[in-house]
C-alpha cells in the first residue's frame, strides 16, 4: 500500500509533465495550427490578434479601443502587448505569448490540485464526524481535476490558439484557491482580476463569501443535527464530549470579520486596478472609455460575428425595436438563477461556484471553449460525490460530437458556401443543450448524494442504537 501511495504522486507528475511538453510541441508549429482564427477558440474579447491591434494603435498614439477591434483590459494590453511585437528569429510569431499561456495553465492546474486536496480532506473529515466511513475508496480529486485541466482538449486549444482564456481562468481559480485556503487578500485579488477581465465572474462573490463565512463543502446541516439527536439518546460516559463535538459541527460560527476583511480587500484591489487603468488610458478617454468599450461591449453585444454561443444569431435576426428588451431578458436570466441555487446549495459553496461558472458559460455574450474547460475542471473536483451521475457517456459523446462538427459546419458555411448560418447555429444550439443537461444532471447527482448520506446516517444511527 505504501508503495502504491508513493507511485501515485509520481504518476501525476509524469502525466503533468507530458501535457506541458505536448503544449510546447504544439506551439512550435508555424501559425499555431491556425487555431487562433477559430471562432470556438478566439472571441472579440479573448483574441490575441485583436490585442496586438490594440497595442499597435496605442503605440501609434491612438486609443487602443479605436476602430472597434480591441475590447479587453488595458492592463492585459500592457502586459501582453509588448510580447506580441517581439520576435525570436526562426521561431513562430507570438511564441512568447504562447509561453505565457502555458505558464498560466500550469499555475491553474496546480491551484486546482490544491483546492482538490482541501476538499478531499473535508470530505473525509465530514464522514468521520457523521460517525461512519465510506465503503468506497476516496478518489484523489485534486490530482484528477489538475489532470483534467492539463489534458482537456478545450484547455489545450485555448492555450495553443492564442486565446487569453487561460489568464482569465487563472484569475478565477486563484480566487477560489484563496477562499479555500482562507487567504483573504489572495481571494479578493483573484476575484477582482477575474471580474475585471471578463465581468461574469462577479457572480462568484456569493460562493466566495459563503466559503469564507462557513467553510468548505459539507453535507447538509440536518445530517449533523440528526447525528447529535442519536448520540443524545445513548447513555455513555463520553456523552458530554460527543455533544460538544456535535455542537462544534452544527453551529458554525458567523465569521463576519472574515467577510468584512474580504470586502475591504476587494475594495482596495478594485481601487488599485482602476487607478492603473486610468493611468494607462489617461490620454485616450480614461475610465469612461474603458467601461464603454469593455463592459458596455459585453452587455450590448455589438459584435455579431459567429461563435459557439446563441446570442449572435438571435440578435442578428431580431428587430432593432426589440433589441434592448431582449438584451435585458438574456442578461437578467443569469441573475434570476443566483438566489434559488444559493438557497439549495449553500452547504456546498465550491460546487455552487462550479454551477455559476457553467451557467455563465452558457449565457455569455461571447463564449469560447476556454470557458467550458474551466467548469469541466471544477466539476472534476467532485468526482467522489458525482460518481453516480446519470447520462455521463451520453454527455461525453455529445461534447465530442459537437467539437468535431463545429469546424465542419463553419467550413461548409463560410468557406465552401454549400451551407448557411443555420448549419453553424444548429451546432451552437446543440452545444448549449448539452451544457444545460450537464449542469442539471450534476446538480441532481449532488443532491442525490446528500440524500444518500442522510439515509446512510440514519441506518448507521439505528445500528449503533
Amino acid at each position: 500500500m505504501a508503495e502504491e501511495q508513493n507511485k501515485k504522486p509520481c504518476r501525476f507528475w509524469i502525466w503533468a509533465s507530458a501535457s506541458v511538453v505536448f503544449r510546447l510541441i504544439l506551439i512550435s508549429f508555424p501559425g499555431n495550427l491556425n487555431l487562433s482564427s477559430r471562432p470556438e477558440v478566439s472571441t472579440p474579447l479573448t483574441s490575441i490578434r485583436r490585442l496586438a491591434e490594440g497595442y499597435w494603435l496605442k503605440q501609434a498614439s491612438m486609443s487602443p479601443y479605436a476602430g472597434s477591434m480591441y475590447h479587453g483590459s488595458p492592463l492585459l494590453l500592457s502586459v501582453l502587448g509588448p510580447l506580441t511585437v517581439q520576435r525570436i528569429k526562426g521561431q513562430p510569431s507570438h511564441l512568447l505569448c504562447s509561453l505565457v499561456f502555458v505558464i498560466a495553465d500550469i499555475l491553474s492546474a496546480m491551484l486546482l490540485r490544491g483546492i482538490g486536496q482541501k476538499l478531499q480532506m473535508a470530505y473525509g473529515l465530514n464522514a468521520r464526524l457523521l460517525g461512519f466511513f465510506m465503503d468506497k475508496v476516496i478518489l484523489p480529486c485534486g490530482d484528477i481535476a489538475a489532470l483534467v485541466y492539463f489534458w482537456n482538449p478545450f484547455t489545450i486549444v485555448s492555450c495553443v490558439g492564442l486565446s487569453t482564456s487561460p489568464i482569465e481562468n487563472l484569475a478565477v481559480i486563484l480566487a477560489l484557491f484563496g477562499a479555500v485556503t482562507r487567504r483573504v487578500p489572495l481571494a479578493a485579488f483573484g476575484f477582482v482580476m477575474a471580474t475585471h477581465l471578463s465581468l461574469y465572474p462577479a457572480t462568484l462573490a456569493i460562493p466566495i463569501i459563503i466559503i469564507l463565512r462557513y467553510g468548505l463543502d459539507a453535507p447538509p446541516i440536518k445530517l449533523f443535527l440528526q447525528t447529535r439527536s442519536v448520540e443524545n439518546e445513548k447513555s455513555s460516559t463520553s456523552t458530554v464530549s460527543k455533544q460538544a463535538k456535535s455542537k462544534q459541527t452544527t453551529h458554525l460560527p458567523f465569521l463576519w470579520k472574515t467577510v468584512a476583511h474580504f470586502l475591504f480587500w476587494v475594495l482596495l484591489w478594485s481601487l488599485y486596478v482602476l487607478v492603473l487603468c486610468a493611468l494607462s488610458l489617461n490620454k485616450y478617454g480614461g475610465l469612461e472609455e474603458m467601461f464603454k468599450r469593455t463592459y458596455g461591449f459585453i452587455l450590448s453585444i455589438e459584435d455579431l460575428s459567429p461563435n459557439i454561443g446563441v446570442f449572435w444569431y438571435f440578435f442578428a435576426e431580431v428587430f432593432d425595436f426589440f433589441r434592448n428588451f431582449f438584451l435585458i431578458v438574456f442578461h437578467v436570466n443569469v441573475l434570476f438563477m443566483l438566489l434559488p441555487l444559493v438557497i439549495r446549495l449553500k452547504h456546498r459553496p465550491c460546487f455552487l461556484a462550479f454551477v455559476y461558472l457553467a451557467i455563465s458559460s452558457i449565457l455569455k455574450s461571447y463564449p469560447s471553449v476556454g470557458d467550458s474547460a474551466l467548469y469541466l475542471s471544477l466539476w472534476a473536483l467532485f468526482v467522489n460525490e458525482l460518481v453516480d451521475m446519470k447520462f455521463s457517456f451520453f454527455l461525453f459523446c455529445g461534447y465530442l460530437g459537437i467539437s468535431l462538427l463545429s469546424p465542419v459546419m463553419h467550413n461548409l458555411w463560410i468557406w465552401r458556401g454549400t451551407g448557411n448560418a443555420n448549419f453553424y447555429f444548429g451546432n451552437a444550439i446543440g452545444y448549449a443543450c448539452f451544457q444545460i443537461v450537464f449542469v442539471v444532471e450534476s446538480v441532481s447527482a449532488m443532491l442525490n448524494h446528500d440524500r444518500a448520506l442522510r439515509r446512510s446516517s440514519s441506518n448507521h444511527g439505528e445500528v449503533k442504537s
